[in-house]
């Protein structure tokens, strides 16, 4: 799945918070100064581009809508990062947060047990 940058992640927020939305929709959570119209049109088709959302035609003005969730974003990016910087491993994903993040033991202990109850159930 291909990345989105800053200012698209920022948009599917919006689309995943409040559902599909007209353009002049999504300024509206934009903080002052807002981007210019076109600005955040650009961005939308730009994300439609790579599969991100999709649009409903309304005569000559369209309505986009997240194809994707914000959970299967959310587990890819994880996945990437732990392809390219972890080897694919895990257990160096953990390791990195017990030795280099300072991840006391106790909540270490803490996850492998949620992680234990939620295979059992």
């Amino acid at each position: 799945m291909k990345r989105l940058t800053t200012k698209e992640e920022e948009i599917m927020r919006m689309f995943w918070e409040h559902g599909p939305m007209f353009v002049r929709e999504l300024l509206a959570f934009y903080e002052d100064p807002k981007p210019h119209y076109n600005t955040v049109s650009t961005l939308v088709r730009g994300l439609e581009e790579k599969g991100f959302v999709g649009y409903k035609a309304y005569g000559n003005t369209y309505q986009y809508y997240p194809l994707i969730s914000a959970n299967d974003y959310k587990r890819s990016a994880l996945n990437d990062v732990i392809a390219h910087y972890y080897g694919n491993s895990f257990a160096n994903v953990v390791s990195s947060f017990v030795e280099e993040e300072g991840m006391p033991l106790d909540e270490l202990k803490a996850l492998i047990a949620q992680i234990e109850s939620k295979r059992k159930a």
